[in-house]
């Protein structure tokens, strides 16, 4: 494995750049930055012939219990790129994600790079949308400055990306291929872990399984990189990149001999003793809008909203 697996670095810290020896020139180079608060592992990617960059899923630093937001996470990932000469020209986010708040309008605010999603994100949107009677999303994904469409390919400096539509997890999700390097999101977790929960509105444990197995169709030698590692039992320390290799060899839900309705019924069975992520609902409500807050009301304060509904007649007053 990489050194970014073996010896990761401290919460929202970067670790050494990729590619390791033996790598193609013309591979993209690969930081990973580690919020630790969210386990989710955010990168910046780049081009090293021309320098432009690309950031993939940054965090937004959310303390929930006192409702304040800071950009410590997103810094460090600027401050790397100030430090290598890069010119970031793209944030790309795998999906809407449930488990923290994203920086890409921080990000995006200080480069002018464009923010770009899987184009399902509108059928995501006319999911929550009335689930907190928001009524500012802007129509067709407007929020985003680009929605991407399964197989799309464009470029970052000489190299090129290809977005793969892998839903399951939700509508919208897509990972991003780069030669030999595929960032996952939440399609699949460290090859000792599993995979990601199907259970949220728009998810489905059968189509889960089909996107898993189109990533685990590449090259055995291809490097997956996870947006989220939690220790897999036995394991000390936070990892993140795994191989096509690992993953049908060693996955325990998704190895090669796993059929599609096993993985159906394990992931059907294990969701349903699943709690809410605890940042579900201000993540859902700031990332369908590509990262944007509602509008500061009339005291100067912006505010997020709670649905509350009774389990029985008169439990709401």
């Amino acid at each position: 494995m990489s050194e970014a697996t073996l010896t990761p670095p401290a919460s929202a810290q970067p670790a050494p750049a990729l590619p390791a020896e033996g790598r193609p020139e013309r591979q993209a180079m690969i930081r990973p930055f580690f919020d630790e608060p969210t386990n989710t592992v955010s990168y910046l990617v780049w081009d090293p012939a021309t320098k432009q960059a690309a950031v993939i899923d940054p965090v937004l630093d959310w303390d929930h219990k006192a409702g304040t937001a800071d950009v410590t996470s997103a810094e460090a990932i600027l401050a790397a790129a100030r430090e290598l000469g890069l010119s970031i020209t793209w944030v790309l986010e795998t999906h809407a994600h449930a488990d923290h708040l994203t920086a890409a309008p921080y990000i995006k605010a200080h480069t002018g790079a464009r923010i770009g999603i899987g184009e399902r994100i509108t059928e995501v949107q006319r999911i929550f949308r009335p689930v907190f009677n928001i009524e500012d999303v802007k129509p067709a994904g407007g929020d985003f400055d680009h929605l991407f469409r399964d197989g799309e390919r464009f470029q970052l400096g000489e190299l090129e990306v290809e977005v793969m539509h892998t839903p399951g997890h939700t509508p919208a999700c897509v990972a991003y291929r780069i030669g030999d390097d595929v960032f996952v999101g939440d399609t699949i977790f460290m090859h000792d872990y599993g995979t990601a929960r199907a259970d949220f509105p728009g998810g489905d444990a059968r189509t889960l399984f089909r996107s898993i197995r189109r990533l685990l169709s590449l090259p055995g030698h291809t490097r997956l990189w996870m947006c989220h590692d939690y220790k897999a039992p036995g394991r000390d320390h936070y990892a993140w990149q795994s191989t096509v290799a690992e993953q049908r060899a060693f996955n325990p839900h998704v190895k090669d001999g796993v059929t599609e309705e096993e993985f159906v019924a394990f992931r059907t069975a294990r969701d349903a003793t699943l709690a809410a992520p605890t940042l579900l609902l201000p993540s859902i409500q700031v990332n369908i809008r590509a990262g944007r807050f509602p509008q500061a009301e009339s005291n100067g304060v912006r505010y997020l909203k709670v649905p509350v509904r009774a389990k029985r007649p008169g439990a709401v007053m």
